[in-house]
């Protein structure tokens, strides 16, 4: 408890970019957080003022940073599911548990739960050899969908393969150097949905509207809240989903469900137990974001209301393949200029290709010009070039 405010101290692992939002949610609420950041110049540790430099693998760095706080929470789902039990058999409150977290961060885990328990996903199989991956392919066709079980996140460990001989040349080498694989058949999918809920201790739990995701050679650029032409019965069939998981798993915070929509119905992809990139949308498109919400359910505080306040675009801006010229200062002013009611969220990163440097959120009628104004304002404040050839003076 912080002595000076009476108010508990969440402790949060990691120091990203969620991290850092999670510090803008909780200056509101009057809460303490604080932050176990890897090194001085990570997201949050520039604006944090509460800020413990340590490594998420190092136990004792945990157990000293657990000693100050009275949750401890995560950005991401990096730390070692060993260090998170010896932590809570040490009475330090993780939230979520170890137990939850753990199909966060084992693929193969999370699909072999699911699948035993009735959840819809895509057909899987383990990989320890690669015929395991030949057989896999031989029996329902290929391409197929290498994973890694553990580690991978935005297209990162994963691998589309074509045929027997593409999954000969990579999949030994894989093995040879200690990834733990699973194999899954490439789904014929109109799009994919992100499901996003919250539930406390208490069992309470709260659902934002679906939102459709774009990806972009594997990295989430743009969010659309809601799904466009989603059906209201898809759409709670798709949250009572993702909350039927929450309390299936013992989830406390966030949780996002990645979905597969298709012609037979929706599929589980991916989960995550923290606030998500397909979240970022609701810090101005709903009444409580995603991440008051997630420090309200790992606090056991009454959820907060997820009704649309208005349609939603979000754009991720992602560095240029060399940083512009011109100033992040004067790219904002310039955008302002042009869109003054464009919403924008910033990390404090240094910039470079692919990073993903802030999002933009646009509120207004779902349509394509929304969408254009969106993509535009995130291309702009990373390359500094309007693509439609808009002239600044």
């Amino acid at each position: 408890m912080d002595t000076r405010t009476g108010l508990p101290v969440v402790g949060m692992v990691g120091g990203g970019q969620l991290a850092r939002m999670t510090h803008q949610a909780a200056i509101s609420l009057g809460q303490s957080l604080r932050v176990l950041a890897a090194g001085e110049h990570e997201s949050a540790g520039l604006v944090a003022g509460e800020v413990v430099y340590g490594h998420h693998a190092d136990l004792d760095a945990l157990r000293s940073f657990a000693k100050g706080v009275d949750v401890l929470t995560f950005d991401h789902e990096h730390v070692p599911g060993a260090h998170l039990h010896a932590l809570a058999d040490e009475g330090v409150v993780v939230r979520p548990g170890p137990e939850a977290l753990e199909f966060a961060q084992d693929k193969l885990v999370m699909r072999e739960r699911l699948s035993s328990q009735g959840f819809p996903c895509p057909d899987f199989a383990a990989v320890s050899e690669v015929d395991d991956v030949l057989r896999f392919g031989g029996a329902r066709g290929w391409p197929v969908v290498l994973k890694a079980a553990s580690g991978g996140y935005d297209g990162k460990g994963v691998w589309m393969l074509g045929s027997a001989a593409e999954a000969g040349a990579l999949v030994p080498e894989l093995l040879a150097a200690g990834t733990p694989l699973l194999v899954e058949a490439k789904v014929a999918m109109r799009r994919e949905l992100s499901a996003l809920v919250a539930r406390s201790p208490f069992g309470q739990g709260a659902a934002w509207p679906v939102v459709e995701t774009v990806q972009s050679d594997g990295i989430n650029t743009e969010v659309l809240a809601p799904a466009p032409g989603l059906s209201p019965r898809a759409t709670h069939e798709a949250q009572e989903l993702a909350l039927q998981l929450a309390a299936e798993l013992g989830v406390v915070g966030v949780l996002a469900v990645e979905l597969f929509e298709t012609e037979a119905g929706l599929l589980v992809n991916e989960l995550a137990m923290r606030p998500h990139n397909s979240g970022h949308w609701t810090m101005d498109g709903c009444p409580t974001s995603q991440f008051e919400q997630h420090l309200r359910a790992v606090l056991d505080y009454p959820l907060g209301v997820t009704e649309l306040l208005a349609p939603t675009v979000m754009a991720n801006i992602l560095g240029a393949p060399e940083p512009p010229v011109m100033r992040p200062d004067e790219r904002l002013h310039h955008l302002f200029a042009r869109y003054p009611q464009a919403r924008v969220h910033l990390y404090g990163k240094g910039e470079r290709k692919g990073r993903k440097l802030g999002h933009v959120n646009m509120l207004g009628t779902l349509d394509e010009g929304l969408r254009e104004k969106a993509r535009l304002a995130a291309h702009w404040l990373s390359h500094a070039e309007w693509l439609d050839g808009h002239d600044i003076h």
